[in-house]
């Protein structure tokens, strides 16, 4: 079983096809979903969603895109909506300084810094956004790691090299998605080489970013298997392998899904 460990089930693009997505995934082995959170307002939203589904968990979070319209939501506040049994994390959250229109940075930073510390209290791993930030992202968590462990994936990684380095150097995993496949994405795969196989998570991030053979589609948490398949070639290995080992990752880093499941660690 694979598990897509990043997918935006609440987004339109899936509003009147939800049943048929998740068919489509077990159907392509893909037997389970997080879907992330962008806002926390709309954390009733993720939580129907898993509630009506078993295959589907939930986090609650203010992805970098809308620290402007939650900039000062209390970790506490996030704290209590993780209480919920099918609430497994925390974020999406992080830094993105690709749009010149985005949040400022310190309000990005802010928000940031309130998902850590209620990642850390709740012992819940934070899903880490980072986008052409690298060395501001690299300073606040060597700083926040240094106040304290907390769990953590940096999701959809598109970094650099140095980035992927500090972060396993800290404990966090790394997850991939279908831009691993694409034709331009040497770099990428370079990387994924050097991360440590029982650190690595892989995604979709859908409605966004579908693999290679599926580019130009919508994406759907099916295509899992796809971007597995590729990154199992770039690190020559059985797909049969890296999907346990991805799924065993995911769990792990996961715990509360584990619990819920009955999952041996």
């Amino acid at each position: 079983m694979l598990v897509d460990s990043h997918c935006h089930l609440d987004f339109p693009d899936f509003a009147e096809d939800i049943a048929g997505v998740i068919a489509r995934a077990e159907a392509a082995g893909v037997g389970r979903m997080l879907t992330i959170s962008t806002r926390v307002a709309k954390a009733d939203t993720y939580r129907a969603i898993a509630e009506a589904h078993d295959q589907v968990w939930y986090t609650v979070g203010t992805h970098p895109h809308g620290a402007a319209e939650e900039p000062d939501i209390p970790a506490e506040t996030i704290i209590g909506l993780t209480e919920h049994p099918r609430c497994i994390g925390i974020g999406e959250a992080g830094l993105d300084y690709h749009y010149e229109d985005a949040a400022p940075q310190t309000v990005q930073e802010r928000v940031f810094r309130a998902h850590i510390a209620a990642s850390r209290v709740t012992g819940l791993p934070l899903v880490i956004h980072s986008r052409d930030a690298d060395a501001h992202m690299e300073a606040v968590l060597v700083d926040e790691v240094g106040r304290g462990p907390f769990k953590a994936i940096l999701h959809c990684f598109s970094s650099g090299a140095r980035l992927a380095r500090v972060g396993v150097e800290l404990g966090l995993y790394v997850s991939f998605s279908g831009i691993v496949t694409f034709r331009r994405s040497h770099e990428l795969r370079e990387i994924a080489t050097a991360v440590p196989l029982d650190r690595m998570l892989v995604e979709t991030d859908a409605p966004f970013l579908a693999p290679e053979p599926h580019r130009g589609r919508r994406c759907e948490p099916a295509y899992t298997a796809d971007t597995a398949r590729s990154l199992a070639k770039t690190l020559d290995m059985p797909f049969e392998t890296l999907a346990a080992q991805t799924t065993d990752n995911f769990f792990r880093l996961f715990d509360k899904a584990a619990a819920l499941e009955g999952r041996a660690l």
